[in-house]
């Protein structure tokens, strides 16, 4: 056989090949071959560290969440308690978001109280007070009078504090965290509930948190 028509073939074919490899890596969507692993939020993953993970998220939040339901200021108040959520303080060395954990007992308790608690919208009172004054100068329509503040004041406050302390030496690092959240008084400032949930945690290697 022709030695240069023997050349010219076998180029034809490895360019084929590589145009049809091609075609059908275009609709791999991760195509280094590392696969996703989609888990539950209260797993923990095989990236983890010894900070805060979703799963401490969900055990602690869930945990502050039933708390809450059960003292007596809730139970037995007569109508709704109104709740405000106040910044959690984190003095941890992660920087994480720190509001999430209220965030979550919110969703929870919103979600699966059935109406035994109302959190305010504090932090959307300027765009509140903007539609009251439209209403009020007539510019948009209002199904109740708009002259009548309805805005509720707070009964109680919820807030929280993350605190940790951290061991490092060449076998490793160890963190112990403490969850604590309070329920005040908006009255009298009392502290009518307050619980906590703590985790320790050690590894061979740090992790960076974001």
């Amino acid at each position: 056989m022709n030695t240069r028509f023997t050349a010219q073939v076998l180029t034809l074919t490895m360019t084929a090949g590589a145009l049809l490899l091609a075609g059908c890596a275009s609709g791999v969507k991760n195509p280094s071959g590392v696969p996703v692993t989609e888990m539950k939020a209260d797993e923990r993953g095989f990236v983890a560290g010894t900070g805060v993970e979703s799963q401490d998220l969900v055990a602690v939040t869930d945990k502050m969440a039933r708390s809450i339901l059960g003292i007596s200021e809730i139970v037995n108040a007569k109508g709704t308690p109104r709740i405000v959520l106040k910044p959690v303080d984190n003095e941890t060395r992660f920087p994480i978001n720190k509001d999430i954990f209220l965030t979550r007992i919110r969703t929870q308790l919103n979600s699966k109280a059935a109406g035994r608690v109302r959190f305010l919208a504090r932090d959307s009172m300027s765009t509140l007070e903007q539609e009251r004054a439209l209403k009020q100068s007539g510019q948009v329509t209002s199904s109740s009078d708009p002259n009548v503040v309805e805005f509720k004041g707070a009964d109680f406050f919820l807030t929280g504090k993350l605190q940790g302390l951290n061991t490092r030496t060449s076998a490793g690092t160890s963190d112990y965290i403490l969850y604590s959240f309070q329920l005040i008084d908006a009255r009298t400032s009392d502290i009518v509930w307050e619980d906590s949930a703590e985790i320790k945690k050690q590894g061979l290697e740090d992790a960076a948190y974001r």
